[in-house]
């Protein structure tokens, strides 16, 4: 089975986004190649063909290798929902819930499955480029692993340390990984990448000839800042900019940072629109008045994030903003926020329990074990679209007479305020279509460029691919990864 790893001296080391790189490169080789992860911790996930879901990372790993979407890509997501809890997904679908107490010993029960996965995506391909979590020099999280060693050692997959020298010391993270590592699992690593390097290479020769001495490992390259990775979208959401910059004449689209924000990668269409400017605003920082759109993001815990809304004093501003004539567009969890109730008789995130909503739209919703996970296809704003469901509850209540989108399969999805700047959806992804956006930002007074976003990010990767090309040794990568399979 031909494979390789890439394992990281951190989170944010850019991992995910070497892999999609890789996978771009190797594709546009002829080779068919698959991305893979064993284990993923993230509110951001994309809903797979064969009806499942998978950190989005996956999804644009996937797209780069020029692949439809399995769940065996990611076949164990973690989902935060409470800072000691997380909703377990395995191979796309809701296993229950994961804590703190039950972490090691559930984890280490999913080790064979994450192998039938993997070994079902090496018979269907030449190669498969498998990204880990975090670091392997978290070694008091070694026991039961499935996300780097413990999973590259069942494999027998080679791995490749990435280091961020952006973020300082990576000559120490790199060498520092080797020295706490178990021997064995120190040994699974056979060469380094330093990653977002600035400024003149020639300057870090000394610096990279010493990783490869201190570690005994060899040096795949090192990977510049490359303009490319700006358009393309990020899982984590500590990537997010908070706060507002001088917009220089733009329109102004607010998000709010809810403490579970998930799948605000919606919003990526607009940030490459040059008469708007998305600013996420931070805990502590009103909306600003002068916004006009206001953009409430999924949630993980709709609840709890709508006590937390109203704890900032953002419904407030949110009420405002309406009363002045401002648009609100709610996608998902923000679309349950705007109607009259939120229930959770169950607990399916928490403590069972009923909050009220901003009412703004006329509808209730329930939350409930059955979660959708579909891909659909519709109208609305008179605009084709494309996107993806991925939610917990009925929405009930809705006036027929107002829904936002008209779905191909018959269904109507959403609704719209009767003077229509209230707009609610559950359809995640709209707005990579152009004509979508187009009508929605005309009705702000912004002119669209209105071209459809998933062309610029498979560009995009097309950019990235002939970066690592220039910048890393892929063919020495490419005979490592084939070893893998003698």
């Amino acid at each position: 089975m031909a494979g390789l790893m890439l394992q990281g001296t951190g989170s944010d080391v850019g991992k995910s986004v070497l892999v999609a790189g890789l996978c771009r490169a190797l594709s546009n080789r002829g080779l068919s190649v698959l991305p893979f992860k064993p284990q993923n911790m993230s509110n951001n996930a994309a809903v797979t063909d064969d009806g499942g879901e998978i950190g989005r990372a996956q999804a644009l790993q996937a797209l780069g290798a020029r692949a439809e979407l399995h769940t065996d890509m990611n076949p164990v997501l973690l989902k935060p929902q409470a800072d000691r809890t997380s909703q377990l997904i395995v191979h796309g679908k809701v296993r229950g819930m994961l804590g703190s107490a039950n972490f090691r010993e559930t984890r280490r029960s999913l080790l064979k499955e994450v192998l039938e996965s993997w070994q079902r995506l090496s018979r269907r391909s030449d190669l498969v480029i498998v990204e880990g979590a975090g670091s392997p020099a978290e070694i008091n999280l070694r026991a039961g692993d499935i996300a780097n060693m413990g999973f590259a050692r069942a494999a027998d997959v080679p791995v490749v340390l990435v280091g961020d020298i952006d973020r300082g010391g990576v000559i120490a993270a790199l060498a520092g990984t080797r020295t706490v590592l178990d021997p064995e699992d120190a040994a699974m690593i056979r060469g380094f990448i330093v990653n977002k390097f600035r400024g003149d290479p020639a300057l870090f020769e000394d610096g990279y000839s010493a990783i490869a001495k201190l570690t005994g490992w060899r040096g795949f390259g090192v990977v510049p800042w490359l303009p490319a990775v700006a358009r393309l979208p990020s899982e984590d959401s500590v990537v997010l900019e908070h706060g507002l910059s001088t917009r220089d004449g733009r329109t102004l689209v607010a998000c709010p940072m809810l403490p579970r924000i998930a799948n605000f990668d919606d919003l990526d269409p607009l940030k490459t629109e040059r008469g708007v400017q998305v600013a996420m605003i931070p805990p502590g920082q009103p909306i600003p008045a002068e916004a006009a759109l206001i953009v409430l993001p999924g949630s993980k815990a709709t609840i709890a994030d709508t006590t937390f809304l109203r704890e900032q004093g953002w419904d407030i501003d949110i009420l405002a903003h309406h009363r002045r004539g401002g648009a609100i567009l709610g996608i998902c969890a923000g679309y349950q926020m705007l109607g009259r109730t939120i229930a959770d008789p169950l607990g399916m995130e928490g403590v069972p329990g009923e909050i009220a909503g901003l009412g703004l739209l006329d509808h209730e919703t329930m939350l409930g074990p059955q979660k959708a996970l579909r891909q659909v296809r519709g109208t609305a704003l008179s605009a084709r679209f494309e996107g993806y469901e991925m939610h917990m509850g009925e929405t009930r209540g809705v006036p027929t007479s107002r829904p936002f989108a008209l779905l191909d399969d018959g269904r109507a999805d959403g609704a719209i305020s009767s003077d229509g700047k209230v707009m609610g959806t559950y359809c995640h992804g709209l707005l990579v279509s152009g004509g979508l956006r187009r009508a929605l930002l005309a009705d702000i007074g912004v002119q669209s460029h209105g071209r459809d976003h998933g062309a610029l990010v498979d560009t995009a990767l097309d950019d990235l691919a002939a970066g690592l090309e220039e910048h890393l040794d892929i063919d020495a990568l490419l005979t490592l990864a084939q070893g893998a399979s003698t």
